[in-house]
């Protein structure tokens, strides 16, 4: 369990934090963004919180444990659980989780006939939003990927996350029939 005793440390005063590891970063590097906006999507999920309740508030408080994982995960540099001693790190139970939820809930679904477009309940509108901040946080890890060691269970995560908040959203919007579809070229 986490337990913090002081909220100011001025250790960032410089530019720079710690990483879980203790290595210190500039506040502007790849990781360090990659991290902080899966904090970002965290938040956009607790939004999209204010306005469910039953089974998807309780898949969405999953995802808001999931993302502070996630966050512990980049935190802490590598990829590997045995080199990197008690560093906490997605696994690949919690992508299959999302996967055998994004099943159940789409099987409910009315089709698809155009893109959607964010909207419908605002449930499906602060979802979305975490949505697209989800991918920029995948954008992100894939960066940090390309010059560092990033578990892939991470990456799979955040690539399923952002499925599943689209699936989610349309689930919420009365399975899709309230969906706000983009209608192509309407407004020439």
């Amino acid at each position: 369990m986490v337990k913090l005793t002081r909220i100011y440390t001025r250790g960032g005063d410089g530019g720079k934090t710690s990483l879980g590891d203790g290595t210190r970063l500039p506040k502007n590097a790849v990781r360090v963004a990659a991290y902080g906006t899966t904090d970002e999507a965290n938040a956009a999920v607790g939004l999209a919180r204010l306005h469910t309740e039953g089974p998807a508030d309780e898949m969405l408080a999953r995802i808001q444990d999931d993302l502070f994982d996630l966050g512990a995960d980049l935190c802490t540099p590598g990829d590997d659980p045995a080199e990197s001693g008690a560093a906490l790190r997605v696994t690949g139970s919690q992508v299959a989780r999302l996967e055998s939820e994004i099943d159940e809930m789409n099987g409910d679904l009315a089709p698809l006939a155009s893109f959607v477009l964010p909207g419908g309940s605002a449930a499906a509108a602060h979802l979305h939003l975490a949505r697209t901040i989800t991918r920029r946080a995948e954008r992100l890890m894939v960066a940090l990927a390309e010059t560092e060691p990033v578990n892939p269970r991470a990456i799979a995560f955040v690539n399923r996350l952002s499925d599943h908040l689209f699936v989610l959203a349309r689930h919420l919007n009365d399975k899709g029939r309230k969906d706000v579809l983009w209608r192509p070229g309407a407004n020439r």
